[in-house]
């Protein structure tokens, strides 16, 4: 069936709860049986269990007609557009009733915070267009809020006069019917029965078997038990753990999700104008604000951190968020209850990660330190300081001087900690270590997907973005669920994302335009130093440009990222992805794609293009005009180093002081603007606070991307460019370990509540990893093969000298004669050419070695990192059993099932098929069973 998605409303409806006001259902459509067994009437329940009432369906006759969900009473019925509520009559009683039906004993604080601030003094100067503008501002905001009451919220609007300004508070709640109408309509898992807590660390159960007391290890309080859990449905009630407490059987977390659902959807004008869903309203500035209350202050008590009763918060500050605990274990159960799952996998992965990179920092750390003692025994670099004058290099540029080799000894003595046999052992082992630390995390992250009960959210779970549903222009089924969804069709999506495509190609030109102009800029310093008549200057010439150029390509990068991630977002929103992971898969793609070439550009240039199209003395290639770059005395693999060191090391601090300075002045920023139109108003200084003022005061959380970016650009300067850097993974460590606790304490202290969203695990990111690993082993066999000195000093020692006497010569040609003539001396160069500057058979039999090393590398390296793939099951055999088990016992489940409806004769109440087997998914159906296993 296809229409217009604005003319569609799903009939698939929950039983609903009595005294639940006249709520109508409209998520999702079922097939017309469905439809009708729903709107058949129930007995009401006693107490706290929701029973049904009497819904009414309707097919939309007329574009932008039906309606999600319609508080007016079924006689009074209207329509709206799919992804919306409306409200029909008089919000102000059905409010009310709202909030009187099925409230909680005890009065509870809002779940949900909006905030915006009006100036009145501004107001009264401002000309038509801005008055008209807020004006309109006012009339979104209004609508808003009576479409919210009608969708059965409550809404309590707090005014704080500051001064000429007014900040104004509408704090949300939802009713127990709301909550429970909602929980259903969202496909929400809830807990059936109760299980120890499984959580566990490899390295804790190694050192409990080796007997070694593990100081990483730490007894945190309140730890979350774990739990059988099935998605809601409000005539099995009684079977779901603490139902009979309305106010605890709903978590925050879980609160705060039906909220920013019905957020999300709730119009506040015409939806095919998209005035629709809280997204655009913060866009627009109609709402300053929208964030869920944190669930208390995060500072501990004055009884002091051992209080029994601590909130959430403050049992993550004291035991995950301080900087005192960068030695122990994440709390990721905590976190996830906290913060949802999508926040708990980054923090895993990350501390995965961090604690894989352990060994990578210890044996690169012993690289470097032979590299260290090899600098001082190394033959070649000993014939090269102690040569004085013998050897008189060809000048760098056209008018520059001759000059002695042995004045690079400080930059020969350099590359050598870097350029030896170690080297090529550390890039190996790197390049087994990213195959490994991948299908380990593929296996922690089946065991957490499968503890924490999101493994079939991506296929089953998730549902449209109501931006999409607002824009699909038909429907059609769902393959899986068999529902009628907004859609959007493939093609139209692929002439889309080709056209996307075509964008990124030229941001991405733009970054070669900036790469070139840093190549010309490195090229002049060169040239300009060289000419300074400093002879120590003339000798750094290419180092100080190289420097300088580092610098400069650094400023351009973040420069150009600010501007690519906007541009990202307005493409993507543009492809119409029907989830919201798909949408932020395809937005982490596009922007990959440009940081990828905008951080990797330079050092990509570095290893593998400078100094190889130089030409020879007498013979220069230039570019426009200017002569192309040659390498140092030390090598090209000494300055590749030193450019991962600006640019990854770099790029970390400048983070890490962003993330620690700019959340602390934005937040100082809040509460002095604040607090200061309150003294101005006559407020006094230590009157009380609301937990939603202080909360405002916080800083907004702007999500995960940012992360993930960061950790995943530091793992390709980890894995591609490791052999010319052995100390990488030593400084990404010392990074990481800052960053989790940085990370955290921003989460728990600085920033608003973020909205609890589920996920299945790190998304893309994880397959840009697997992608980086593979690319990772090309280059580090093109980097040992073409710019380190490991085949030529191998070839010597096969073909002239074992002890590498003589080396120095043999890498370096005279200049031709024609050149000599000219400025009647001979001089030096570095290269493999004969005496008129064509190639020697040298260099072509290196030529031919390097080719077959590159060869024999990748396929030794790829074959390896196969077996273990092979090796190693994606998923713990632990898991795999469960999961079998629970397929079988939702096979019995159904089986029973049908028995059961046969023999009594209740089709009516017999779920579909297609129902059924969403309900009881392989990974949601209680085992009894096998809790006594």
């Amino acid at each position: 069936m296809r229409m217009a998605a604005t003319a569609w409303a799903g009939l698939r409806g929950p039983p609903l709860p009595t005294h639940c006001p006249a709520v109508r259902p409209g998520l999702y459509r079922r097939d017309q049986a469905h439809a009708e067994r729903w709107a058949m009437t129930s007995e009401t329940s006693s107490g706290s269990h929701c029973a049904r009432s009497r819904m009414l369906r309707r097919r939309a006759q007329e574009e932008d007609s039906t309606v999600l969900i319609d508080v007016s009473p079924p006689e009074a019925e209207k329509r709206g557009p799919y992804g919306s509520t409306a409200h029909a009559s008089e919000p102000g009683g059905q409010q009310a009733a709202a909030c009187r039906a099925g409230s909680p004993a005890k009065p509870r604080i809002a779940d949900f915070v909006l905030v915006w601030e009006e100036d009145l003094k501004l107001d009264r100067q401002q000309d038509s267009a801005a008055r008209d503008r807020t004006d309109t501002h006012r009339t979104w905001r209004e609508t808003f809020l009576d479409n919210l009451r009608a969708a059965g919220l409550c809404v309590d609007q707090q005014d704080v006069q500051n001064g000429n300004t007014t900040v104004h508070y509408a704090l949300l709640s939802a009713s127990w019917a709301v909550l429970c109408y909602y929980a259903e309509d969202l496909r929400l898992k809830l807990p059936l029965q109760e299980l120890p807590n499984q959580a566990s660390n490899w390295s804790a159960g190694l050192l409990a078997w080796l007997g070694i007391p593990n100081v990483l290890l730490e007894v945190v309080p309140d730890v979350p038990p774990e739990y059988y859990s099935c998605r809601f449905r409000v005539n099995k009630l009684p079977r779901f753990l603490g139902s009979d407490n309305q106010d605890t059987f709903f978590t925050s977390t879980k609160r705060h999700q039906i909220l920013f659902e019905i957020l999300a959807k709730t119009p506040y004008g015409h939806e095919k104008k998209n005035l629709l869903g809280i997204h655009q309203l913060l866009a627009e500035g109609v709402l300053s604000a929208a964030f869920p209350l944190h669930d208390g202050p995060f500072k501990t008590p004055p009884e002091g951190p051992q209080a029994p009763h601590l909130n959430q918060r403050q049992v993550l500050f004291q035991h995950w968020a301080r900087w005192g605990k960068w030695n122990k274990y994440q709390p990721l159960d905590h976190v996830r209850r906290y913060f949802g799952e999508k926040v708990a996998f980054y923090f895993a992965w990350l501390g995965f990660y961090t604690g894989w990179l352990l060994p990578a920092a210890l044996v690169g750390t012993l690289v470097f330190l032979v590299g260290c003692f090899l600098v001082f025994s190394d033959i070649p670099t000993q014939e090269l300081c102690g040569s004085k004058d013998g050897f008189e290099m060809c000048p760098l540029c056209l008018n520059c001087p001759f000059w002695l080799l042995s004045s690079a000894c400080a930059l020969a003595q350099a590359g050598r900690l870097f350029d030896h046999g170690g080297t090529v052992f550390f890039s190996l082992f790197m390049a087994l270590w990213a195959v490994l630390l991948l299908e380990y995390w593929k296996r922690k992250s089946a065991t957490l997907a499968y503890r924490w009960d999101c493994s079939d959210y991506e296929d089953i779970e998730e549902r449209p973005r109501p931006q999409f549903a607002a824009s699909a222009p038909m429907t059609a089924p769902n393959p899986i669920t068999g529902e009628d969804e907004p859609y959007f069709p493939e093609r139209s999506r692929a002439r889309r994302m080709l056209a996307g495509s075509v964008v990124i190609v030229v941001m991405v030109a733009v970054v070669v335009m900036c790469l070139v102009s840093i190549i010309l800029y490195r090229a002049i310093m060169a040239i300009v130093v060289s000419r300074s008549g400093n002879t120590l200057l003339a000798a750094w010439a290419s180092r100080i440009a190289s420097l300088t150029g580092s610098v400069v390509n650094l400023v351009f990068i973040l420069i150009l990222s600010k501007v690519y991630v906007s541009l990202a977002h307005v493409l993507t929103r543009w492809e119409m992805h029907r989830t919201q992971t798909k949408f932020e898969d395809a937005f982490t793609l596009k922007v990959f794609i440009f940081q990828f070439v905008n951080f990797y550009s330079s050092p990509i240039y570095i290893a593998f293009f400078k100094g190889r199209f130089v030409g020879y003395p007498g013979n220069y290639h230039t570019l426009f005009g200017v002569r192309n770059e040659d390498c140092a005395a030390g090598g090209c693999l000494i300055e590749l180093a030193q450019e991962l060191l600006v640019i990854m090391v770099g790029k970390q601090v400048i983070n890490n002081m962003q993330e620690v300075l700019i959340p602390k002045l934005k937040g100082w920023w809040q509460k002095f603007r604040l607090h200061s139109k309150k003294r101005k108003a006559g407020a006094s200084a230590g009157a009380s606070q609301g937990p939603w003022e202080a909360d405002y005061e916080l800083v907004p959380c702007e999500g995960l991307f940012d992360e993930y970016l960061e950790m995943v650009l530091q793992f390709g300067f980890v894995t591609i460019f490791v052999a010319a850097c052995p100390l990488a993974p030593l400084f990404a460590l010392l990074n990481n370990w800052v960053e989790i606790r940085l990370d955290a304490r921003k989460f728990v202290c600085e920033y608003r509540r973020p909205v609890a969203e589920r996920a299945q695990d790190i998304g893309i990111w994880f397959h840009i990893l697997a992608g980086l690993t593979h690319l990772a082993v090309i280059s580090n066999a093109f980097l040992l093969a073409f710019s380190s000195d490991f085949l030529p000093r191998a070839y010597y020692r096969w073909t002239r000298a074992h002890d590498l006497r003589g080396f120095l010569n043999f890498t370096l040609a005279r200049a031709p004669p024609s050149f000599a003539a000219a400025h009647n001396r001979t001089c030096r160069y570095r290269a493999f050419r004969d005496d008129d500057g064509h190639y020697s058979q040298t260099y072509w039999n290196l030529l031919a070695i390097r080719l077959a090393f590159v060869i024999v590398f990748e396929h030794v390296v790829f074959s390896v990192g196969r077996l273990l793939d092979l090796l190693v099951p994606d998923i713990p055999e632990s898991v795999e059993i469960k999961v079998k088990r629970e397929y079988y016992l939702a096979k019995q489940a159904l089986a029973e099932n049908e028995a059961l409806f046969g023999t009594n004769g209740a089709k009516d109440e017999q779920p579909q098929g297609s129902e059924l087997s969403s309900h009881w998914t392989p990974f949601t159906v209680p085992k009894a069973s096998q809790l006594q296993q």
